[in-house]
């Protein structure tokens, strides 16, 4: 079975995926009077599992209703158990990156989602990370939460393709190619 580790975010135009207060409420402005999924639904039935950090677990949890049929597995070092209402369908990790990517095949799952502003800069720098599916907002929020690290990504990024969804956003899918170990 081929493994895929992806990313799948918004970003505003200016890079940040939460503004500076770590809220995402920009999103909700985006006139979207048909309702797209703008494609979330063609990458969730892709994938076996969600690998999410602790932050935005907190921001799911706050929703009320959870938006995921896939299992959740949410890595932390600080948490020493989930919420009640996440029994059954989020599962707390404390464990390395590469740690939660061996355990997470072992049990099946090939294809994951990797969720979350922090966890994403660290499966990035580490090199986890095989594909990124980036929707850019025509929105700019001057400052707020990188999604990207700070320092340079090893291997080669290809672009794959680029579409202009409900004619406002971008959406780049970009592949990260390995370097091969010397």
């Amino acid at each position: 079975m081929k493994t895929k580790n992806t990313v799948y975010l918004a970003q505003s135009l200016d890079g940040y995926i939460a503004d500076q207060h770590g809220n995402i409420d920009w999103l909700s402005k985006i006139d979207n009077p048909g309702h797209s999924d703008l494609g979330f639904g063609n990458f969730m039935a892709d994938i076996d599992a969600i690998v999410m950090g602790k932050n935005t677990f907190e921001q799911v949890m706050r929703y009320g209703q959870w938006p995921y049929d896939k299992p959740v597995f949410v890595l932390s070092q600080s948490l020493e158990k989930l919420p009640e209402q996440s029994k059954g369908k989020a599962y707390l990790v404390c464990a390395s990156e590469q740690e939660v990517v061996s355990q997470l095949h072992q049990l099946g799952h090939y294809r994951l989602y990797i969720d979350g502003g922090k966890l994403v800069q660290s499966f990035l720098t580490k090199g986890l990370i095989d594909e990124l599916i980036v929707l850019t907002v025509p929105v700019v929020l001057g400052q707020g939460l990188k999604w990207l690290p700070s320092e340079p990504l090893q291997g080669k990024i290809s672009l794959l393709a680029t579409s202009v969804l409900i004619g406002q956003l971008v959406q780049s899918h970009y592949q990260i190619e390995k370097l091969p170990l010397v």
